[in-house]
């Protein structure tokens, strides 16, 4: 069984929106992730996108329009040297109470029983609280919080005093560099 680093996509590798990322047009990567991304590129880990896309589930884009923004995501990370071995969506909004919507664990375990995932030995690195609750949720080893995104106004938020310890970093460079001094990524 493969281990993975579970990504978030909107706050962790291209920049959140306020009113979604509605199309490619809408698409800016946070600087470094690209980079990021390259630097792990030989590593053993399977690099896994799970992202919610409540967009589709609202009625504003069509899921079509969602997984196509997540192909060129994939093809723009590998066209910059990183590579992206997988990509889970949900595309219900919270309404819908689904269980694959971040903060359960529904994308991850899907990924995990996809792609023969050892979760216990995985990361998951988000900028919400739900993708930190999603993680712990489906058994990874370690949930991270980045600040880009929305992650500054998360790790303030005082819920935080509720859950279990996580690390923190800045950037997904760091939350990268932070995974690989724990475990080999070479």
């Amino acid at each position: 069984m493969n281990a993975a680093i579970f990504l978030d996509r909107d706050g962790v590798i291209i920049e959140n929106r306020d009113q979604y990322v509605l199309g490619w047009e809408d698409v800016a990567f946070i600087p470094e992730a690209l980079e990021a991304l390259r630097n792990i590129c030989n590593s053993p880990f399977r690099i896994v996108l799970v992202t919610n896309q409540s967009a589709v589930g609202r009625g504003l884009i069509t899921l079509e329009t969602a997984l196509e923004i997540n192909r060129r995501v994939v093809e723009h990370v590998q066209a910059a040297g990183g590579r992206i071995d997988g990509t889970w969506i949900c595309p219900h909004s919270p309404e819908e109470n689904c269980s694959c919507r971040k903060p359960k664990p529904g994308l991850l375990l899907q990924a995990a029983s996809a792609m023969n995932l050892n979760l216990s030995h995985s990361f998951m690195v988000g900028d919400a609280l739900s993708d930190l609750q999603a993680g712990w949720a489906a058994g990874v080893r370690e949930a991270i919080l980045v600040r880009t995104g929305r992650g500054t106004h998360q790790s303030r938020l005082p819920q935080v005093a509720d859950l279990p310890p996580f690390h923190t970093f800045d950037t997904l460079a760091e939350a990268l560099i932070h995974i690989c001094s724990q475990v080999s990524c070479s």
